[in-house]
């Protein structure tokens, strides 16, 4: 009985470790919304790393996270670093690209309590009096992280946290 089990037990983990190897070699998350604010103010929220705490759905999770500064105060060449407990970890952002009304490209570094390296975009586009805000973000799928997609999906794992980040940049954004 104890070897069909163990048996059985090393024909499972063979299997998923190999329906792992068919997962992709990246990853995308995407959520979108719509707000009624030009995107002049939004991208202001956005390059900005000094305005995440009014609206990224991390920045409450340790209240004594540490955080630093670097590079100008917005757009291309900002960058933000923070340590924090278990929840938020240690990780460096850095925007590449910034565009006042349309799209920021942000490298995004995650050193505890993994290391994963991915590019975060933001896209802003005019639709008459909204402004419809894309939040992506891309990355590379090693083994580890497929044979985890298994039981659940990146979309899953960080799509709740976009769309609450989506509605606090709303509210932040549609304040007068």
């Amino acid at each position: 009985m104890i070897k069909k089990t163990l048996l059985f037990i090393a024909i499972a983990v063979a299997v998923i470790l190999g329906y792992a190897t068919t997962k992709p070699d990246t990853f995308s998350v995407q959520r979108h919304v719509s707000i009624a604010a030009p995107p002049q103010k939004i991208a202001a929220l956005i390059n900005d790393f000094r305005q995440w705490p009014n609206w990224s759905p991390w920045e409450k999770l340790d209240p004594d996270m540490r955080r630093s500064y670097g590079g100008p105060a917005s757009g291309q060449g900002a960058s933000y670093a923070w340590q924090g407990d278990e929840k938020v970890g240690v990780g460096r952002m850095e925007i590449l690209e910034a565009a006042d009304s349309g799209r920021t490209v942000i490298k995004l570094d995650f050193l505890k309590p993994y290391e994963s390296h991915n590019t975060t975009t933001f896209e802003l586009a005019s639709e008459g009096e909204q402004t419809r805000v894309s939040w992506t973000m891309t990355g590379p799928s090693p083994y580890v992280s497929k044979v985890m997609t298994v039981f659940v999906s990146m979309d899953r794992m960080i799509g709740k946290d976009f769309e609450k980040g989506l509605a606090n940049l709303k509210t932040a954004a549609e304040q007068p």
